[in-house]
């Protein structure tokens, strides 16, 4: 028994007395009694009580498994917070004025009880079973997935039937008779996660984005208040899903649905631990109040039609959506960099009415995540999400980008009290940290670099971790998750826990993942800083990456583990290879340079053209003197293997005698221009190249540089296309309204001072090679199966498969990925036959670039 946590029938005073004290905004009642005659308290909060059930409503269950005592706390410190705030606080009474909340506080108060007075850990109800056992897991006694089992004495026993226990049959029947439920919330302990309801066949639905954004928007409250991160994961293959949950049965009744996990321990300190989760919790279900109303099942604010991805560029993203436009109606844009990421007003990135968004200014190479919801301007009721869409920005003209997965073999990790590590590697999960039993546990990734360039300059470097479970962290806010990069000179044998132990590590890399930090089912990334991409260059041998990662080391007196789980992609405990380690390269390689000399150089004034000279200035009548410049770039490799990605115009001056205020400016113009001296002055100048330089300057450095900007590099790489000339003109500039007979010249004859255009240049593919032909849907075995022929161009590296059910995937990121290779077909192991979707395959080639996707369409027989 721990003192501060309340009995079951304390709560149930508790409730009683809020009754008589707010009976306009509080109830109580039973909806049905225990194995034990106890009854199953339901209570109601809401703005007026007597129209409580005409409202929309969130439904919150707490504590179904009897050791899990956070849902019983919270719920009561819940109510009594919203009593004492709700005259006073404006966002609570509009929230409750249209919405109203369903708690049962404890779902399971027979096994509530028994774990207060006998057996901390109890977890089931207390039925007698017909062998003379006792328990019945309720979590898993509801119908979706029930598992038929005879194994009465495990803590998961589902009960002879599904509703078989009065617990369950009571919510049952309050769920089926109150059709006004949108959002139900089923509180456990522990893991510090949320597990969004799913339907047990692996497809993202029409509402994943939705239940996914309600848990980040959850989880963001909690991380204002505590700082701790909150995970999110649905259900994927091939993890064995949780059969016979209440979470199923009320997503199967049109219920947004989803499992909390709180805390650290079934029972945490109530002053050190569980103070603290109920006090980050309360705002989280205030929030998830505020959504109650937008998931009415009369809600006329439907979800956009569609939501695409018309065009993605290294920096711009243009996005398109369908919907019936009237004047009280706008759409909200969110974008996040990454995953099942928050909504909020911090990253609302537009308003707007139209029905597309060009969204700018972005980095080249990353990923984004966009999602669109409808708001009536009027009421403020807000529309469902539609699926999220996922892209990822092109690359940069001097990038490129690469994603290495960790190596079956050489990945895995080592146990000081264990004898078998060598069977660890490339079957098993990455268990990082310490316990009582494995003792101290790292991982070692080996990860194959062949395909990088041995010139490459790595501008930007990620490495990145799927967690797959947390639940062995059990101590709150102690300890930290590293990565180092290996010294491989020293490395010995990484399957030895001694010598990786004993890894020389040539510096950490990222920001350490301390503990509140830890997610499950949200990828972990460790990004690099410029010298940390230095030497991970440095740290390749043999083509070969290895990253040793390592978690706390100790343990606190009667603590038995802080231990994290990694998916290694691989095995039983896998959930497949898209969820390996992986190290995100962007980088540009050592340029060439090469050096033109002017075709021709003119000095143009009304008086005259003076070849092979350069001079700018005034004549003595005030007229500008203009010189000409013209280059060709037939000496540069051909245009669709190469990019110049620097660019500059050298000029050296005379001696300069004048003191007048005169700057001269460098132009691009076109190549096809008249060089007389009406055509000059009224040319037009495609970009000024660098900044303007004053007779002043020329005085003190002989030398000028005009650097080229983005806009005048992407030009410069369009002529490259016709290897045609190209042509600038020095202009003289002066702020003085009349000014005469002043020039400045330059050199021309002296070869190392003559006029240069200076080009630095790489070798890189501009285009992605053909797409596949022949691309067919058939079913194998109970699979869909998607076949193709790959194209025969010798820079064709690989096809890559995306399916998305909503949308035909643009984009090479938009969807679920099945496959990335040379093969020609892929199977679709573990999607439904029975769900329309969308098929994309796409060629890439080094760069890489994608080619359009060849989509294809599945509609069940």
């Amino acid at each position: 028994m721990k003192r501060l946590y309340r009995s079951y029938s304390e709560s149930t005073n508790i409730f009683k007395e809020l009754e008589a004290k707010y009976p306009n905004y509080f109830k109580i009642e039973s909806i049905g009694n225990t194995w034990e005659k106890r009854e199953i308290n339901l209570i109601t909060i809401s703005k007026n009580i007597k129209t409580a059930d005409s409202k929309p409503a969130l439904f919150y269950t707490g504590t179904i498994h009897a050791r899990e005592w956070i849902g019983h706390e919270l719920a009561i410190e819940f109510a009594i917070y919203v009593l004492k705030n709700l005259e006073t606080d404006p966002t609570l009474q509009t929230y409750l004025n249209e919405s109203t909340v369903y708690m049962v506080p404890c779902a399971n108060p027979d096994g509530y009880e028994y774990s207060r007075k006998h057996f901390s850990f109890w977890r089931k109800n207390r039925r007698q079973n017909a062998d003379g056992t006792y328990g019945v897991d309720l979590n898993r006694n509801f119908p979706i997935g029930f598992v038929k089992s005879t194994a009465t004495t495990s803590n998961v026993y589902g009960g002879p039937e599904p509703f078989s226990e009065p617990e369950t049959q009571a919510l049952r029947d309050f769920v089926l008779a109150h059709s006004n439920i949108t959002i139900a919330l089923d509180y456990h302990s522990q893991g510090n996660v949320f597990f969004p309801a799913h339907d047990f066949r692996h497809e993202d639905t029409i509402d994943t984005t939705d239940m996914n954004t309600l848990c980040a928007n959850m989880a963001e409250e909690i991380r204002k208040i505590s700082g701790r991160e909150y995970g999110i994961h649905q259900g994927k293959p091939p993890a064995k899903l949780i059969s016979g949950s209440g979470r199923e049965f009320y997503y199967s009744n049109g219920i947004i649905s989803s499992v909390v996990e709180v805390g650290t321990r079934n029972i945490s300190d109530y002053m050190e631990d569980m103070n603290e989760n109920i006090r980050e919790h309360i705002p989280a279900l205030i929030y998830a109040l505020k959504e109650v109303d937008n998931y009415d099942k009369n809600n006329v604010m439907r979800r956009v039609n569609s939501f695409n991805a018309t065009e993605i560029g290294s920096n711009h993203v243009n996005l398109k959506w369908d919907y019936e436009l009237n004047e009280d109606i706008y759409f909200e844009i969110f974008r996040s960099t990454k995953d099942k990421q928050f909504c909020n007003s911090s990253n609302l990135i537009t308003k707007t009415q139209s029905l597309e968004f060009n969204d700018i200014n972005l980095s080249s190479n990353k990923d984004y995540y966009y999602n669109i919801r409808v708001v009536n301007k009027k009421t403020n009721q807000k529309s469902p999400f539609y699926p999220q869409i996922k892209i990822r920005t092109l690359i940069e003209y001097d990038e490129y980008s690469r994603t290495y997965f960790a190596n079956a073999k050489g990945t895995g990790y080592v146990a000081e009290n264990l004898n078998n590590n060598p069977s660890h590697f490339g079957v098993n999960s990455l268990f990082v940290g310490v316990d009582d039993n494995k003792g101290i546990s790292y991982a070692v990734i080996s990860i194959n670099v062949k395909s990088l360039p041995a010139n490459a300059i790595i501008k930007l470097a990620s490495i990145n971790l799927y967690p797959i479970n947390r639940v062995s962290t059990t101590i709150e806010k102690y300890g930290e998750w590293n990565i180092g990069l290996v010294n491989q000179e020293t490395m010995g044998d990484i399957t030895n826990f001694d010598d990786v132990d004993n890894m020389q590590i040539i510096r950490y890399v990222g920001r350490p993942t301390e503990s509140h930090q830890l997610t499950q089912g949200i990828w972990r990334n460790w990004i690099l800083s410029g010298l940390e991409c230095n030497d991970l260059k440095k740290s390749i041998k043999n083509d070969t990456i290895v990253l040793r990662v390592e978690g706390p080391k100790e343990l606190r007196i009667g603590r038995t583990k802080q231990m994290m789980q990694w998916d290694i992609g691989y095995g039983s405990f896998g959930f497949g290879l898209a969820y390996r380690p992986r190290l995100e390269l962007t980088y540009t390689i050592e340029p060439t340079t090469t050096t033109l000399y002017a075709k021709s150089i003119k000095t143009v004034s009304k008086a005259e053209v003076i070849d092979d000279v350069i001079t700018a200035g005034f004549d003595e009548e005030g007229n500008k003197i203009y010189s000409t410049f013209q280059f060709n770039l037939s000496s540069l490799p051909p245009y669709n293997d190469t990019m110049i990605t620097k660019a500059y115009f050298e000029l050296n001056s005379t001696k300069i005698y004048i003191k007048d205020d005169i700057r001269f400016h460098l132009e691009f113009v076109d190549e096809n221009i008249n060089k007389n001296f009406e055509d000059i002055t009224n040319r037009e100048v495609i970009q000024n190249i660098g900044y303007d330089v004053s007779a002043t300057e020329l005085k003190n450095n002989q030398t000028q540089y005009f650097m080229f900007d983005t806009f005048s590099e992407i030009i410069l790489n369009e002529k490259l296309k016709s290897k045609s000339d190209i042509s600038f003109v020095l202009k003289p500039t002066s702020a003085v309204k009349i000014i005469k007979n002043k020039t400045v010249s330059w050199e021309v004859s002296n070869n190392s001072l003559c006029p240069k255009l200076i080009l630095e240049h790489i070798p890189k593919r501009r285009f992605s090679v053909e797409k596949v032909t022949n691309a067919k849907l058939s079913l194998e075995n109970g699979k869909i199966k998607i076949s193709w022929t790959n194209p025969k161009n010798p820079d064709f590296k690989g096809a890559k498969v995306i399916k998305n059910p909503f949308r035909k995937p643009l984009s090479a990121q938009d969807g679920q990925k099945l496959y990335a290779g040379v093969d020609e077909y892929t199977l679709d192991d573990f999607g439904a036959t029975d769900i329309d979707k969308y098929y994309a395959i796409f060629t890439y080639d080094d760069v890489p670039n994608y080619s359009q996707a060849v989509i294809l369409e599945y509609v069940p027989k």
